[in-house]
């Protein structure tokens, strides 16, 4: 008998968890963890010397929330064509857990809160910069290049690759070389990552309208640009080790997972298949990780 009392608040609890995480699902987790991984890095080589606890988690905060809001502002955005494609169909707006309303005032919360907290941990130009990526993500990627241009992730992959120059800034209220060379790595990187997407996820993209690069310059050309990209990231992932900020260790990974970022493309350039590129896809992001781990390792050791 005593158990009935208790059901309906169990039933609300499984409820609330339940919401929670479709909150949580519109920020896009994945992504924002990897692209957080960045700001460590930017902030040490910046600095020369690790940031004040308060600092680091305040961008790193600040940043995830900047990035959280526009992901929950583009489901918002692009609720319709989400419902259309095999891969978005099930997040909240087209799935219908979560009304649109409630998508773009979350979005707007936690975009301002973000800035406010970049604002508190770094001062006006990491702000700044927020302010400009959300912007950037929101106007030129989403509204304008997105629905009308192939190079869309390319000119928008700036927003995304703006957390090392946020993490920069906020060090000593400056934006220094480095935070520039992290910045270029993630945007020289976000093209080949997504285009892997665009090429197994092709027949999606077009039902839901949207001008992706194998659509519009066909498979073949879609590799061989991704292969370009990888392979002028090398020389590009090297400048730090170059310049005698990082040393060997961190020179022998980037080479190491450059080279396997272009033989992955390679073969998929050979083999012309979906399961080729969503290796690319999975290699990607091991490449990404594995450069910036080797930063912090190299940054940490004596």
């Amino acid at each position: 008998m005593s158990a009935f009392p208790t059901a309906p608040s169990s039933i609300g609890e499984v409820h609330g968890r339940a919401r929670a995480a479709d909150y949580v699902a519109l920020t896009r987790p994945r992504v924002l963890g990897l692209v957080l991984f960045t700001a460590p890095p930017a902030m040490v080589m910046g600095g020369g010397e690790w940031p004040d606890f308060a600092v680091l988690l305040g961008v790193l905060v600040g940043s995830a929330m900047i990035g959280g809001g526009c992901g929950a502002l583009n489901a918002w955005w692009e609720r319709d064509r989400d419902a259309a494609m095999l891969r978005t169909a099930d997040r909240p707006l087209p799935a219908g857990r979560l009304a649109p309303h409630q998508a773009l005032v979350f979005g707007l919360a936690v975009s301002v809160l973000g800035l406010a907290i970049l604002y508190a941990a770094g001062g006006a130009l990491p702000a700044a910069i927020g302010a400009g990526a959300l912007a950037h993500y929101l106007f030129v990627y989403t509204l304008w290049l997105k629905p009308r241009s192939p190079q869309n992730i390319v000119i928008g992959g700036a927003a995304g690759a703006a957390t090392p120059l946020i993490a920069d800034a906020a060090v000593d209220g400056r934006l220094g070389i480095w935070g520039i060379v992290l910045f270029a790595i993630v945007f020289l990187w976000t093209p080949p990552h997504f285009w892997a997407i665009a090429l197994y996820r092709k027949s999606e993209y077009e039902a839901a309208g949207f001008p992706m690069m194998p659509s519009v310059v066909g498979n073949d050309a879609t590799r061989r640009r991704q292969l370009a990209y990888a392979m002028v990231l090398i020389p590009v992932t090297l400048i730090p080790w170059l310049a005698g900020v990082l040393g060997a260790f961190y020179a022998v990974v980037s080479m190491a997972a450059g080279l396997a970022f272009c033989v992955s493309i390679g073969q998929a350039m050979h083999r012309r298949s979906d399961v080729a590129d969503r290796r690319v896809f999975r290699v990607s992001i091991l490449y990404l990780v594995a450069i910036f781990a080797a930063m912090l390792v190299d940054l940490t050791l004596p």
